[in-house]
């Protein structure tokens, strides 16, 4: 890190020190290269941005464009920044045309060291004539898995973000909380990216512990979710933290507030039906802690930044794992200990679908929250794995697989193999007879039952009824050393069922 970039950071912002993933992604601007931040939300991905920002401002090569989808947090990082003696500003549709003017006006003139835009004006006609006469030190894409189809938060606009550079020779940074190995790619693809520089950060948030509940009705689900929000004290009207329900439509969110109010929560409801002024209110009185509680959909999203958030619960399951991190991350923010719990059952997939429709890429992101809520192994790897391509994460020791707390759950619907699928009283017997199997073989190597194979696989033997070792290592989850191990008692059960 070089001593301008450490002044910045530490004259400027505080701090003494970068953060994981920092110093990779201001140095790889500063050295002239484009780069990707997957950070996970509170890690500090602005800074990643704002210090090369005022770095190269202060050395005379311009002016950084931030494009960010949220006026809110425009706003806020306006305001934060010129707290901090930095010139900023920002250009959105609430702005008065007198101050959009004078933001515009000390843009071109080269004064600002950071100008905040929404992806729509971006790629007006307009503004990129602006940008290409001023003097431009960096581009910085914020909410970058927006650009891909296969991202939870797809926005058009920015599939045309890449036409910015075509006007500057700046280097590009994108910056997300939420991207797949396979989002990651399609950011440095959508955005014209040059060789990126990948900085990817630790997932693990070791204060929250994860949690899956298997409900089928919503009397299940309501009484369950009462039990969490009392479990975290959340009845007193007053009192230290809050809590968020998150549900899959407008109509759920208004019904499970209602129910909650009933029970004597002060709870309001917040999504994108209610006017401006309502959603508003709701946002005001859960910040004052006038609701301790706020049931909402996913427009209750990104920017949302509240330190006390005790417990999360979905009382749906939501539509990708990248929303449901994203949604559960916003727990704990104050490094304290918060619950996150997701209720399961197979008619939220079914939700789902008729909510994303033919979507790019739902029914695999569906597959995937299906096996993590019937996963036999820790959550939270399974979730840092989603992000980061590795299965080398350690068990959290505190989600409820790692303390045996986790419930009953029936097979996947997609462990059957579509070419042969066996009747379902002939599946249940065998699942028993390999579920003892595996609890036997944990029992003798002193282990957990998962690491001698995921429950998943079990459904799927069940379904395929394999019979030879080509066969089993066509089951996701057995590789070569399992089948080693287990291969020939797994046939060999395969076979007595099959007589």
């Amino acid at each position: 890190m070089s001593d301008v970039s450490r002044d910045v950071l530490r004259d400027v912002f505080g701090h003494a020190e970068p953060r994981p993933g920092q110093r990779e992604a201001i140095d790889g601007v500063l050295g002239g290269r484009d780069v990707v931040v997957l950070l996970p939300t509170g890690a500090g991905k602005s800074s990643c941005y704002q210090v090369p920002a005022v770095a190269l401002a202060r050395s005379g090569q311009g002016t950084t464009v931030v494009v960010s989808p949220l006026i809110a947090l425009m706003n806020d990082q306006v305001g934060s920044l010129g707290a901090r003696g930095v010139a900023a500003a920002a250009v959105h549709s609430q702005l008065d045309d007198a101050a959009r003017g004078d933001a515009i006006r000390a843009f071109v003139r080269g004064e600002l060291a950071v100008l905040y835009v929404s992806p729509e004006r971006a790629v007006l006609d307009g503004f990129k004539r602006m940008l290409a006469r001023t003097p431009i030190a960096l581009v910085a894409i914020d909410e970058a898995h927006c650009v891909s189809q296969w991202g939870h938060d797809f926005r058009p606009e920015y599939m045309r973000l890449h036409e910015l550079r075509e006007l500057v020779t700046a280097p590009v940074i994108a910056l997300t909380a939420t991207a797949t190995p396979r989002v990651l790619r399609e950011i440095a693809r959508g955005l014209a990216l040059r060789d990126p520089v990948i900085v990817r950060g630790d997932f693990r948030r070791p204060n929250l512990a994860f949690e899956v509940q298997h409900h089928r009705g919503d009397a299940e689900r309501l009484a369950a979710t009462i039990a969490a929000l009392d479990a975290a004290g959340l009845r007193a009207r007053s009192g230290a933290g809050r809590g968020i329900v998150y549900c899959s439509t407008r109509k759920k969110t208004e019904t499970v507030a209602q129910a909650l109010k009933s029970a004597g929560f002060a709870a309001g409801y917040y999504h994108a039906g209610r006017t401006p002024l309502a959603r508003e209110r709701a946002q005001s009185a859960f910040t004052l802690g006038r609701a301790r509680v706020l049931v909402a959909t996913c427009a209750f999203g990104m920017g949302v930044d509240y330190p006390d958030v005790r417990l999360i619960v979905h009382f749906q399951a939501p539509g990708s794992l990248a929303a449901y991190y994203q949604e559960a991350g916003r727990a704990g923010r104050d490094g304290a200990t918060a619950r996150c719990v997701m209720m399961f059952g197979a008619a939220d997939l079914a939700t789902q679908r008729r909510l994303q429709g033919d979507q790019v890429g739902a029914e695999e992101a569906l597959r995937a929250v299906d096996e993590y809520a019937r996963a036999d192994g820790c959550r939270q790897a399974i979730l840092c794995a989603h992000f980061t391509g590795s299965d080398a994460h350690a068990p959290c020791g505190s989600c409820d697989v790692c303390a045996g707390t986790a419930g009953p759950h029936e097979v996947s619907r997609w462990a059957a193999a579509p070419e042969r699928r066996a009747s379902p009283r002939r599946a249940s017997t065998l699942v028993r007879e390999l579920e003892a199997y595996r609890r036997q073989i944990a029992r003798k190597l002193r282990c957990k039952t998962y690491m001698v194979f995921h429950r998943k696989v079990i459904g799927a033997v069940a379904a395929a009824r394999p019979t030879s070792r080509a066969s089993l290592a066509r089951i996701p989850g057995l590789g070569p050393v399992k089948i080693e191990r287990f291969g020939e008692d797994i046939l060999a059960m395969v076979r007595r069922h099959a007589s």
